[in-house]
């Protein structure tokens, strides 16, 4: 569980290097959207027949930082529209 949590952070961290400009996010939503891309990734990999949700594989951390990018674009959407309003 604190490798998923580690991962996690990695891929929030990966994610938000590859998002252009500054984002005004925390620590714990980096750490959050992460784990979030990551079972994402490692349930897409696991449909995928590459493997399951709790392995590493290439497939699998690909699809979650994607995923985690996503995220992070939407949580900066959602609180840009929140702090607008």
């Amino acid at each position: 569980m604190i490798g998923f949590l580690v991962f996690g952070l990695f891929v929030g961290a990966v994610a938000r290097l590859f998002k252009p400009g500054r984002q005004s996010l925390s620590l714990t939503a980096t750490l959050l959207l992460g784990v979030v891309g990551s079972v994402i990734g490692g349930v897409v990999a696991g449909a995928l027949g590459t493997g399951s949700i709790m392995e590493l594989n290439i497939l699998g951390a690909l699809v979650a930082i994607v995923a985690a990018f996503l995220l992070i674009g939407v949580a900066e959407t959602v609180s840009g529209n929140a702090r607008s309003s």
